[in-house]
């Protein structure tokens, strides 16, 4: 005898999570403080209208507090939330912040150039000008090849994209830190663009 398969109806926004509120806290740099204020309605409004969250700028405690409310449908919102707003804390645009909440499989990961080669004075800011390039241009290639976004904060970089582009753009930077010059950092990146695109 065939047994039927039980048929559950879908739980309620309200019922996820067994109705607990979930809160983050997410501190806000000084430095970041006044841009933060700037840009409040722009990363405000995605939080309430498209992640259905309850969010507040804490200004005493220079923090901003999200928490789920009835209407939030996504279990992960909370922590997406959070992930946007430390983005932007980070130093990242807002829209490019924005795809932590719209896609799936995107990261950030941080490190400092000492990390990569223990560098000190004048030669800690040639690599940082090596990686930026003359006006920028190395840093594009490298954003636009990998298909990531990077912020370069004093000796501090932050990447943001899927875990597979991280790496390209990690292992570039990398290079140019240890040394390598942008023209062999651009045939490398070459390289791997012609793959990905002969792989998709």
């Amino acid at each position: 005898m065939a047994t039927e398969i039980p048929q559950f109806e879908a739980l309620k926004p309200s019922e996820l999570n067994q109705g607990a509120v979930e809160a983050r806290r997410v501190p806000i740099p000084p430095h970041r403080f006044t841009p933060l204020k700037k840009d409040w309605l722009k990363i405000y409004s995605p939080l309430v209208e498209h992640m259905k969250l309850q969010v507040r700028m804490n200004i005493k405690k220079k923090a901003v507090e999200l928490r789920t409310c009835a209407e939030t449908q996504d279990i992960g919102a909370v922590q997406k939330g959070a992930d946007f707003v430390k983005a932007y804390c980070l130093g990242f645009e807002v829209d490019d912040a924005l795809a932590l909440l719209r896609l799936e499989d995107l990261y950030i990961e941080s490190f400092e150039i000492k990390d990569v080669k223990t560098l000190q004075g004048d030669n800690l800011s040639r690599a940082i000008g090596r990686i930026v390039g003359k006006d920028g241009k190395t840093k594009f290639t490298i954003e636009n090849t990998s298909r990531t976004r990077i912020v370069i904060a004093d000796s501090k970089i932050h990447i943001l994209g899927s875990f597979q582009n991280i790496k390209i753009a990690r292992d570039a930077i990398c290079a140019l830190i240890l040394g390598a010059t942008p023209g062999k950092v651009y045939t490398n990146l070459r390289t791997i663009s012609s793959r990905m695109k002969e792989r998709f």
